[in-house]
């Protein structure tokens, strides 16, 4: 063991400066905080929020075209739609077209609550661009760009 090799302190700076993905994680959990305070007298955090809005659709999107937008695996999505089905904000029914798949619908109550975030949204979204130090369509595309 005593023939390890130490990471110098150096390269814990330059981590701790330089790492693209320590800042985004940093900046990701703020942002979320941030948004779970505001979304919490509607009882949903940011997530959900989130969620809510991808099925926000004429048609009910497939599972799988939510867990692609989220960037979430079916697993974790399964998880995340079980709350809000339970709470009657959201249904889940078998594809017609395809009985293997299922689609997901905000149901009126999904929707009224939506309605009611969306103002919420705007105020919070609209202070947080202010603080950017530079556009926010180009740290959006930036971002886009590593997704």
């Amino acid at each position: 063991m005593s023939n390890r090799k130490l990471v110098p302190l150096e390269t814990t700076l330059h981590v701790r400066d330089t790492c693209l993905c320590l800042h985004l994680q940093r900046a990701a959990r703020v942002v979320a905080r941030r948004f779970d305070d505001v979304f919490r007298p509607l009882d949903i955090t940011q997530g959900q929020f989130s969620l809510l809005m991808s099925l926000n659709r004429p048609d009910p999107p497939t599972m799988g075209s939510v867990a692609e937008l989220l960037a979430m695996d079916r697993t974790t999505l399964t998880a995340n739609l079980k709350p809000l089905e339970r709470r009657g904000l959201l249904s889940i029914k078998v594809d017609e077209s395809d009985r293997r798949s299922r689609r997901l619908a905000l149901t009126a109550e999904g929707r009224a609550l939506l309605a009611a975030a969306v103002p919420i949204w705007k105020r919070t979204h609209a202070a947080l661009e202010r603080r950017l130090k530079r556009s926010a369509d180009a740290l959006r595309a930036d971002l886009m760009a590593l997704s």
